[in-house]
């Protein structure tokens, strides 16, 4: 993996779009409102970066290694993280509007607020991420982990949840219209509040509402 000096970031940054980046080394570089749009950054250490502000649309993360990375309000749509790390990454308020994140790890991550609008997060591992108020308006979370997830106020309109685990999920006044939950795992998620007008509901799932409506009646 290549380590770059602090002037030759800067002078890297500066060259025409797109670059070369795979296997580099910008672990705890400053890269804040770093423009890295159509690079190929795959197999990258970006871990414990500042790169609140940036712009990597349509650029190549996978594999890329982003644990505690600041990604605050970064413009990240239609960004591959396929297998990307991003634990405990802080998203607040990123763009990833249909993004690729297939399979990557988002384990405690920050997303409150995050646009993830047709993003692709199939068999991503959500676990203990904070999702509170995201759009995830269409996005394919299909298998996905969002065990003790904060999903709370979210938008997942016409979201495809088949076969994810939310086992201890906050989904309270989550808009679930339309939303395919068909064989999620719904054990101790707490659904106070949440909309799920025209959701796929299997029949396990309508009956652990219906008690948990009982109960708080």
């Amino acid at each position: 993996m290549s380590n770059l000096s602090s002037f030759q970031i800067y002078e890297l940054l500066n060259r025409p779009r797109p670059l070369w980046l795979v296997k580099i080394n910008l672990s705890e570089t400053n890269l804040w409102m770093a423009d890295l749009s159509d690079c190929n950054l795959g197999w990258a250490d970006l871990s414990r970066s500042d790169m609140s502000w940036s712009i990597l649309i349509n650029s190549n993360l996978s594999n890329a290694t982003l644990n505690q990375t600041n990604l605050y309000e970064a413009h990240l749509s239609r960004t591959n993280f396929t297998q990307a790390d991003l634990t405990r990454a802080n998203l607040t308020r990123a763009n990833l509007d249909k993004a690729i994140l297939t399979e990557s790890i988002l384990v405690d991550a920050n997303l409150s607020r995050a646009i993830l609008g047709r993003a692709v997060l199939n068999k991503a591992n959500l676990s203990g991420a904070i999702l509170a108020r995201t759009d995830l308006g269409k996005a394919d979370l299909l298998g996905a982990n969002l065990h003790s997830a904060d999903l709370s106020h979210a938008n997942l309109f016409e979201s495809n949840l088949e076969g994810a685990d939310l086992r201890g999920a906050i989904l309270e006044h989550a808009d679930l219209t339309g939303a395919n939950l068909n064989g999620v795992n719904l054990v101790g998620a707490r659904l106070n509040g949440a909309i799920l007008t025209d959701a796929i509901l299997p029949d396990e799932i309508e009956m652990l509402l219906r008690k948990q409506s009982e109960n708080e009646g």
